[in-house]
């Protein structure tokens, strides 16, 4: 694991050792990883929520045929060989 050193204002680094000592976290360190995994999940949640109102905003939706479901399974396949 790497290291990476920050630098807090007194009010910040106060707060996160409270948090700690409340006994959530066992370090600082691991109470910073907490916030950086939550920020990547709000992040991914956006993303998502994103590519949906994109797909509802394209138009008139259709019916899926089985030519539809063969045309991206051999995209998947195609993506798949290629890694």
């Amino acid at each position: 694991m790497d290291t990476m050193n920050i630098a807090l204002p007194t009010g910040l680094k106060e707060f996160a050792q409270t948090r700690v000592a409340e006994g959530g976290y066992s370090s600082v360190s691991e109470y910073v990883r907490e916030l950086i995994r939550a920020d990547q999940k709000e992040a991914a949640q956006a993303r998502m929520e994103s590519e949906v109102l994109k797909g509802l905003q394209s138009g008139e939706s259709t019916p899926m045929t089985s030519l539809d479901w063969e045309r991206l399974r051999n995209e998947l396949r195609q993506r798949h060989a290629k890694r």
